[in-house]
């Protein structure tokens, strides 16, 4: 049965069971390693700050591991084409193993150098942009049904989200930032052996891909088809093309101006009870992307973004704290589950052979603009006022959903595992889907 959006349910679209034994392990090798994560910033606060140095310093250490991830992810995605993305991962997870063991020496010795520590984040960063253009492709070939795939991890990172920091503040508080730091390497040890026991399907060629050596051909080559299919598809780059005014406009400024109103109005723990919600709702908008299989998955998830204008707009219009926590769940669970149908269709529409180039440009066009959004919320909010640049962001929010619904490639976007008498309307070539090798 059809509801009235169009949408079906998991049992109702025929849908077949996310978990086996690989899958299994690739998911606890994703969960344990996003712990671990949400850990980091809680340790390089802590530890930095007991050796004297301030928030820049934090900060600087932080941007050194975005900064090589955002600008080599593009190289990372032509490499995982060229070669074993299980391989590379294994090895990006032991480079990272062995830098976070000697950031937890460095703390527990006491000798800490900032420099140091910089050099170890831009290593890591260096190991996420050759691990991360892996992941689809690996979804892709161990799931049998990615959408659901996709759901249980955005659930698991959501968990992770909530769980990492309050298990970084425990460790730092009955050991050091040194024990977090060993129990971060620890986590890539668990994903490295995880994936080491994992058993990958072979991969299948797209028809049309006649390449028989990937060894012989330039790196440059396979850099620029990897930009010719990006482009080819004006769903994918309609896309990145919105996300980047969302990162301006949206996301880059409402997580520091939030952070900032938040505590000075309410105090840290009235931000940390907004930042639960807001993981509670990315859980349950992850349960519901489980449930729901829309025919037309972009156009689906671009009404669920509607939702997020609810975080920015309590928090802005100077709302109570139980209404900022309800605004933040609400947001929370329409940006999971819009999350979750933009990874599936990546994952579903895109050839196998290009897959990880793709996700790569998809990555780095994503992030590009979030520091630019960063950067001018200081100055818009010492013009306008904090409260009134997050009102702007609410309404961008909106313009933002709405940009994507305007877009007739994104919403008339057609799920590859469609039925096909769901495909007797006509669509244009570029959003023709490619059925998904089996």
């Amino acid at each position: 049965m059809t509801d009235m959006r169009g949408m079906k349910t998991g049992k109702e679209a025929g849908a077949r069971p996310v978990w086996s034994r690989d899958f299994a392990l690739f998911f606890v090798a994703r969960a344990v390693a996003q712990l671990g994560d949400t850990m980091l910033p809680v340790a390089l606060a802590a530890g930095l700050l007991q050796h004297g140095y301030g928030a820049g310093a934090v900060g600087l250490a932080l941007a050194s591991t975005s900064a090589a991830f955002a600008g080599l992810i593009i190289f990372g995605g032509v490499i995982a084409d060229r070669f074993s993305t299980r391989r590379l991962m294994i090895g990006a997870d032991l480079v990272r193993l062995c830098t976070q063991s000697l950031a937890a020496v460095l703390f527990f010795s006491g000798h800490v150098v900032l420099w140091q520590i910089c050099a170890i984040g831009f290593v890591n960063g260096v190991a996420g942009a050759v691990f991360q253009p892996g992941v689809p492709g690996t979804v892709r070939r161990l799931a049998t049904d990615v959408q659901g795939a996709n759901g249980t991890m955005r659930i698991a990172e959501a968990v992770a989200q909530l769980a990492g920091p309050a298990c970084a503040g425990v460790l730092v508080g009955f050991a050091s930032p040194g024990g977090v730091f060993t129990a971060h390497a620890t986590t890539y040890a668990v994903s490295a052996l995880c994936l080491l026991l994992l058993r990958l399907p072979a991969q299948t060629r797209s028809p049309g891909d006649a390449r028989v050596d990937r060894g012989t051909r330039a790196f440059r080559a396979d850099l620029v088809e990897g930009w010719r299919e990006f482009r080819a598809r004006t769903w994918l780059w309609g896309v990145i093309a919105v996300w980047c005014l969302y990162m301006i406009t949206v996301w880059g400024p409402t997580v520091p101006l939030v952070a900032t109103e938040v505590v000075q109005q309410h105090g840290p723990r009235s931000y940390g009870l907004i930042n639960s919600a807001l993981g509670a709702g990315t859980v349950a908008g992850g349960l519901l992307a489980l449930r729901l299989r829309p025919r037309r998955m972009l156009r689906a998830g671009a009404i669920g973004l509607f939702a997020f204008a609810g975080f920015p707009v309590t928090v802005g219009a100077g709302l109570g704290v139980p209404a900022m926590a309800a605004g933040a769940a609400v947001a929370g669970a329409g940006m999971a589950f819009w999350s979750v149908m933009w990874a599936t269709s990546v994952q579903t529409q895109v050839p196998a052979d290009v897959l990880n180039r793709i996700h790569a440009y998809d990555v780095a066009g994503s992030l590009a603009m979030m520091p630019v959004g960063q950067a001018i919320a200081g100055p818009a909010a010492a013009t306008l006022g904090a409260g009134h640049v997050l009102l702007v962001a609410g309404g961008m929010s909106l313009v933002v959903a709405g940009a994507l619904l305007s877009v007739r490639s994104i919403r008339s976007l057609v799920r590859a595992d469609a039925p096909a008498a769901a495909r007797s309307a006509p669509v244009t070539a570029d959003e023709r889907v490619r059925p998904e090798p089996h």
